[in-house]
């Protein structure tokens, strides 16, 4: 039996502070983004540029700095904070020696494990192979590692040998994708089946969004424990970025029978990678055709108004725009704020381990899925009771009463059970 126990890898990490803003808070979610892949930061090195290094990121001096920090620590990683172009990743790691990756890499290493479904593994695979691309091996390094070894000779025989190796990775690459790409679109072709399904039965759609680790898959187990169907199918959750991927789904019944849908969608981070991004546009549909928006907000965090601009930047990306949403400023728990409470009808502070944060969250999602629902008195003779029954299970009964004629209710009713009960209309 393996009693090893795997110890994080050791990294070290280093950025370019152009006077942005959120430059720190950036490296502090770089961190974040290390420890979530089973890494260690052991230093951190920061220079203070305009703009980046065209060919090594940093300066000369400061990537000596770097090289001679490598050694002294003797870590096998460099992770920059920026996306690094394929002389720089080059040049960087022929100057260190070891192996050094960017925020995109890190990121995509993260969605690699993480990745559950068929159809999150086959996007995270195609968003590698997009990154992967305009990294291959160029051609003169391949006549380079050609020649070494070979006698020398053959000089242009070698070149021509390199640059037919690097288009053939690059179609070998091109076809993955495309290949991936085709797969992809039969998963979906299933999933716009299911949503067309669940868009007939005429539901309401609520999606949980947000920032990565703000709490959206905690609310969504609660509130699955409390109204779900099946209590059990509840969703993933643990206290570290990305710790879920796939969009979940459940089918929610409140106590007055309203029924919606709820989806926890894929949490999103600051300088998300544009590959991904595109990726996921399919798993976050979800998002685009959902009736409202929920974006939950950790409000303990300090960077938290930081948080909602990255999410409505990367759901504009997507093209999710013009859905109603409400703010729901989450862990409350950890600060010193009151809570739960309400301002205006569309934020929320509360925290999604406590009952009466939850209660205050449903009604809120109530007021807004289904303010269209309209409260009608019926008469309903004694012979037409499958439409009673129908009323029981599928509307909201306000009062009961039973007279010579048939069943007399007030029930509040969707805009598509209105024609079902029309001719049972009291004026």
């Amino acid at each position: 039996m393996d009693t090893t126990i795997s110890r994080p890898e050791r990294v070290i990490i280093i950025g370019l502070d152009n006077n942005q803003p959120d430059y720190q808070y950036s490296m502090t979610e770089l961190t974040e983004l290390a420890e979530a892949n089973q890494m260690e930061v052991v230093d951190r090195l920061d220079q203070a540029l305009d703009r980046p290094n065209a060919a090594t990121y940093f300066g000369s001096g400061k990537v000596e700095e770097l090289a001679q920090l490598v050694a002294a620590l003797e870590v096998p990683t460099v992770i920059a904070n920026d996306e690094l172009s394929p002389s720089q990743l080059q040049n960087l790691t022929k100057a260190t020696g070891v192996r050094v990756i960017d925020r995109t890499a890190l990121i995509l290493e993260i969605f690699a494990k993480r990745a559950q479904s068929k159809e999150a593994k086959i996007q995270v695979q195609i968003a590698q192979l997009q990154y992967r691309l305009p990294r291959l091996q160029t051609a003169s390094d391949q006549r380079l590692d050609q020649q070494t070894g070979s006698g020398g000779g053959g000089g242009f025989t070698n070149r021509g040998a390199g640059e037919t190796k690097l288009e053939m990775n690059h179609r070998v690459i091109a076809k993955q994708i495309s290949h991936l790409r085709a797969e992809l679109k039969e998963i979906e072709k299933s999933e716009q089946t299911k949503r067309a399904q669940r868009d007939k039965a005429a539901i309401p759609t609520a999606a949980l969004v947000g920032y990565t680790n703000a709490g959206k898959s905690t609310i969504m187990n609660h509130l699955v424990e409390r109204y779900g169907v099946d209590a059990d199918k509840q969703v993933f959750e643990k206290d570290m970025l990305f710790a879920t991927l796939d969009t979940s789904v459940r089918q929610l019944t409140l106590p007055d029978q309203k029924r919606f849908l709820l989806s926890d969608t894929v949490g999103f981070v600051s300088k998300l990678p544009h590959h991904l991004v595109q990726a996921f546009k399919s798993t976050l549909t979800e998002a685009a055709q959902a009736d409202l928006l929920i974006q939950v907000i950790d409000y303990s965090d300090p960077h938290y108004e930081q948080m909602i601009k990255t999410t409505e930047t990367t759901l504009q990306q997507i093209g999710v725009e013009n859905i109603p949403m409400i703010y729901v400023f989450n862990k409350a728990d950890r600060t010193e704020i009151e809570f739960p409470t309400m301002e205006g009808d569309d934020r929320l502070i509360i925290s999604a381990k406590d009952g009466a944060s939850l209660d205050l969250l449903v009604e809120a999602i109530k007021h807004r899925l289904f303010s269209d629902y309209e409260t009608v008195d019926l008469l309903i003779p004694f012979a037409d009771g499958q439409v009673v029954s129908y009323l029981n299970e599928h509307a909201t009964i306000l009062n009961t009463e039973y007279v010579s004629e048939g069943t007399k209710l007030q029930v509040e009713l969707a805009p598509k059970d209105l024609p079902r009960v029309e001719k049972y209309r009291v004026m």
